[in-house]
């Protein structure tokens, strides 16, 4: 089995993103509405070497509940200035926003 692995800079932070989209009828639907701006934006994030890993958060039955990021930026405070334009908090698919600051083990950094 080959794994892919995460280029890190010493200097900055990084951080788990746990994203709970809301519970109400329409979170599916704000969730597929902003997802192609969504993915756009990870992607230049992956480019740019802030996205280190990002998966969706499934229910028992696979539908999509949330979102888990690893990001890495200079600070807390960049990662807060980001995450007012990302089009989950934007659109009002996440309702409830975890970060915990975390550290990518050497496994997986080259």
């Amino acid at each position: 089995m080959s794994s892919q692995m995460i280029s890190s800079k010493d200097d900055d932070m990084q951080f788990m993103l746990l994203g709970y989209d809301g519970k109400d009828d329409d979170a599916l639907s704000r969730r597929l509405a902003v997802r192609d701006q969504h993915l756009a934006v990870g992607d230049q994030l992956v480019a740019d070497g802030k996205l280190l890993f990002a998966t969706a958060i499934l229910d028992a039955d696979g539908t999509m509940i949330g979102s888990m990021l690893v990001l890495e930026f200079p600070s807390r405070a960049e990662l807060d200035d980001w995450l007012e334009t990302e089009p989950y908090v934007t659109g009002d698919v996440w309702r409830e926003i975890d970060i915990h600051p975390v550290k990518v083990g050497p496994s997986f950094i080259r």
